[in-house]
């Protein structure tokens, strides 16, 4: 099973280890797109129209030191992806107190998206960078349309012929989108939060705690020991898992899709 998850806009302050060596990241299929795209950041970081630089990131005036991170990247001391990372799913999944079967397993299974990195497993060594896949960089242009015209042949090697659980925010699922065959092995979720409301049931499509729910999601698949060769055994073990799971309707050659329904945030 390949797990596709957004990355966080919170990330940890500074690596601990050795510098970003851009060729020592996993898929090195996607070592030039990465170089292209890190060196028209740091180009542009580093240069001397702050206001053109914090427009493109969608950086505020306060946020200028991260500029400055971004212009020092190549020399950056790095940490784990999954270290790096430190947002509401991340919490949510907690790496670091995973048991030692299920910390391999995500190893193996888990992919990050990047506007910066196209995906990066989640022990890669990368710095704390700032890069939203909604960016447009001189000489490279829009992040979403670069890296879906690079990132497809990495996504397939990687998903290999098992289900891909995909739970990856919008603007990093323009990314990349299965086609074909591929397509019916891929699962994607909306979480939905039930209520009553003056004694009428309602329900809700959640953000800010959709990320959370994912984070625990994974973490519990992870934990169970899950490992489906299908997307109907994948979306069987959510249930056994005690998720309430409704499959949606969808055209043929698009993905499934799932609603994960819950009454607490």
């Amino acid at each position: 099973m390949l797990i596709l998850l957004p990355p966080s806009e919170g990330k940890a302050d500074a690596g601990t280890g050795r510098r970003l060596d851009p060729s020592r990241l996993s898929l090195p299929e996607l070592t030039g797109a990465r170089e292209e795209v890190l060196t028209a950041l740091v180009a542009l970081c580093a240069g001397p129209d702050e206001a053109a630089a914090r427009a493109a990131l969608g950086l505020s005036e306060g946020q200028r030191g991260e500029l400055r991170r971004n212009a020092r990247l190549r020399e950056a001391a790095t940490a784990p992806a999954g270290r790096i990372y430190t947002g509401v799913l991340y919490e949510a999944l907690d790496l670091a107190t995973l048991p030692p079967a299920a910390e391999r397993a995500a190893r193996r299974s888990v992919l990050i998206s990047s506007g910066l990195w196209g995906a990066v497993r989640l022990t890669d060594r990368i710095p704390p960078y700032r890069c939203p896949v909604g960016a447009r960089l001189p000489g490279v242009g829009a992040l979403s349309a670069y890296w879906r015209r690079a990132l497809a042949p990495a996504i397939v090697t990687a998903a290999g012929a098992g289900p891909v659980l995909d739970l990856r925010s919008g603007a990093y699922a323009a990314t990349w989108t299965p086609r074909g065959e591929l397509a019916a092995r891929t699962v994607t979720v909306r979480v939905l939060h039930e209520r009553t409301v003056d004694g009428v049931p309602s329900r809700a499509v959640v953000s800010h705690f959709n990320k959370a729910t994912k984070g625990r999601l994974v973490r519990d698949l992870l934990t169970a020991g899950v490992r489906p060769r299908t997307a109907d055994a994948l979306v069987g073990a959510l249930r056994d898992l005690k998720y309430t799971v409704e499959e949606q309707p969808v055209a043929a050659g698009r993905p499934r899709q799932l609603d994960v329904v819950v009454t607490e945030l």
